[in-house]
């Protein structure tokens, strides 16, 4: 009996010093969640973050509070998640930048190994196309003809180091191409130099292309993604079109600083998972013009940011690009 109150009172110390801390603070998540994204507030990142947030904030019966942190090509909000407390409460949400911004700036405080992915929750298709009035009607044309031009045809480039414009590099280099690179503020104006055959390729997002595809004003030749897309099932994927290595497909997901405990990784992980298998959750999602993504765990997301960072890497260095 005396030991049993010995025990007691020990215990009772520890817990109010702190020792025990599950005790102490409980079971994750038992607080609000903050997840960052660098990106301005309203734009397709965004969006799709709460779509997510929203249903695991119900599930989990937590709140998760989502804040736009843009700035210095989304170095700013990606290094304040970096350098936050590794306690499970604070998030990124982000693009392939993440990846190739080390490859961009000298001076980052912060890698892709400075974080643990929890979540590839979208992956968002690009498409390969060209104006109606092109003479190619597949890639294996468009590359025929590039070459029977070298440096003649304009590439319509979004931004340099985008993920569109890596993918377009990855293409170029595979096919010993030659095309002229025309620097756009965003994938729109490039469209409509599309449009008017002012440019004669480009990559753009399936969300914003589709309708001009369908109604015939452009080709889209081939797609950036894991399979065929549903609005456009006549188009081919990139490795289906014979060019494998260009198929790096973009993806959005969730990210916790690299220092997190794995129970709590595992736990974001699970939870995000549960909320993209949610129905109305996906058509949330596919409205936007993105693909839902098939659950991952910890472990395999890891795999995923290595070999596309990989990917992203070789192409940065070997075709010498540099951000202006």
């Amino acid at each position: 009996m005396i030991w049993s109150q010995i025990a007691k009172v020990a215990i009772v110390g520890l817990i109010a010093l702190g020792a025990v801390p599950a005790a102490a603070q409980g079971e994750f998540p038992n607080k609000l969640i903050r997840v960052i994204v660098p990106y301005p507030a309203g734009g397709i990142v965004d969006v799709i973050a709460r779509a997510i947030t929203e249903r695991l904030s119900a599930t989990w019966g937590q709140p998760i509070v989502v804040e736009a942190k843009p700035g210095a090509n989304s170095n700013l909000g990606t290094e304040q998640v970096a350098q936050s407390r590794p306690d499970g409460y604070t998030w990124l949400f982000t693009g392939p930048a993440f990846m190739a911004n080390p490859r961009f700036y000298d001076k980052l405080s912060w890698s892709e190994k400075s974080f643990a992915g929890v979540g590839v929750a979208v992956w968002a298709p690009s498409l390969l196309v060209v104006p109606a009035a092109s003479p190619a009607k597949t890639a294996a044309e468009f590359v025929a003809f590039a070459k029977s031009k070298p440096g003649e045809l304009n590439f319509g480039n979004p931004g340099v180091g985008s993920s569109i414009h890596l993918n377009a590099m990855i293409f170029v280099d595979q096919t010993g191409i030659k095309l002229t690179d025309v620097q756009y503020r965003g994938q729109p104006p490039a469209i409509l130099d599309l449009l008017e055959n002012r440019i004669q390729m480009t990559l753009a997002s399936q969300a914003l292309i589709v309708q001009h595809v369908k109604e015939g004003k452009l080709r889209a030749l081939a797609i950036v993604g894991k399979e065929r897309s549903a609005q456009l099932p006549d188009v081919p994927t990139f490795a289906e079109a014979g060019y494998p290595a260009a198929n790096v497909v973009p993806w959005y997901g969730f990210l916790v600083p690299a220092a997190t405990p794995r129970p709590v990784i595992d736990k974001i992980v699970a939870g995000i998972n549960g909320a993209l298998a949610d129905a109305d959750t996906k058509k949330r999602l596919e409205a936007m013009g993105v693909a839902t993504a098939a659950p991952l765990n910890a472990d395999e997301i890891a795999r995923t940011i290595s070999l596309d960072t990989e990917k992203f890497a070789k192409v940065i260095k070997d075709s010498n690009i540099k951000l202006e």
